[in-house]
């Protein structure tokens, strides 16, 4: 199975029941055009009880190493230094603002469609999981992109970085690091991020923005929580301390270190132990 042939098959078709959810899933990941990247994923979701989970054949070494998703030519990625800061008090800052988290939740379809084609050898509720996590993120990005096109703007208006991307690369080859520091360590940071955020356009009058930003709050909570889950399965599985390996695993890969504030109340019901939560403090 070669890449370049899974960029030629349209990610929006009529469902292949020959075709497995994680071949699809991987036919997604490389699709280059948001709009049919999202619609392609919420209909996989939609029809998962059509397709086998495993493609007959194994994913080759080449593919798997794989580094990046497709994308579509804009937004330019620059220097996450380099993507200037915005009011939500005019119009095109407000756009700004709801593009870069667009861009975030574009981001996490790909990053949640990776973890279901990339990681062989893994109970199949993890697929599922990981697709309904794809499903939901499809959905953000959608919300997203119609509020910004509403304001004259479109994605890939503004410039972007893809800082998040990166993690998801160091952690390619291993499915521990991926659960620890990509939806346990950044993604969780959005639990963090998203009330303010609601503040701010509830300042600016946009009330729409903060109605998205509930429904995202809502569901990154249950993806966080995901992420917990299995983390925790695979520590146990590989009999390793949680907390313990995870300092290893932020040191080995070059993680942020997390800064206040944090949402307690959300990180709780996402699942994070008292212990977790303390050492944040």
């Amino acid at each position: 199975m070669k890449l370049t042939i899974l960029r030629m098959t349209p990610a929006v078709d009529e469902p292949n029941p020959s075709l497995s959810l994680r071949t699809r899933a991987l036919a997604l990941w490389a699709e280059c055009d948001p709009a049919l990247k999202a619609q392609g994923t919420r209909a996989l979701w939609a029809d998962r009880d059509r397709h086998p989970l495993h493609p007959q054949q194994p994913f080759d070494g080449a593919l798997t190493a794989a580094p990046s998703p497709g994308r579509p030519d804009r937004p330019a990625l620059v220097p996450p230094k380099d993507v200037p800061s915005r009011t939500p008090f005019t119009v095109e800052g407000r756009a700004a603002l709801l593009h870069a988290i667009a861009h975030i939740e574009f981001n996490a379809i790909n990053l949640a469609l990776d973890a279901l084609w990339r990681f062989d050898a893994m109970p199949a509720p993890f697929y599922l999981d990981w697709l309904s996590v794809a499903s939901e993120e499809a959905h953000h990005f959608s919300l997203l992109r119609e509020h910004l096109q509403g304001l004259g703007y479109d994605y890939g208006d503004f410039d972007a970085h893809d800082g998040l991307w990166l993690m998801t690369q160091r952690t390619s080859s291993d499915v521990v690091a991926r659960m620890a520091l990509v939806p346990r360590t950044l993604e969780a940071r959005g639990l963090d991020a998203t009330p303010p955020l609601q503040a701010k356009f509830e300042r600016a009058g946009d009330h729409r923005a903060v109605e998205i930003l509930g429904v995202i709050l809502r569901d990154e909570i249950g993806h966080v929580a995901i992420g917990n889950r299995w983390y925790r399965w695979l520590c146990e599985r590989d009999e390793l301390d949680p907390v313990a390996h995870e300092a290893l695993l932020a040191q080995r890969h070059q993680a942020p270190r997390l800064r206040a504030p944090f949402n307690f109340e959300a990180r709780r019901a996402a699942g994070f132990t008292d212990e977790e939560m303390a050492a944040l403090r």
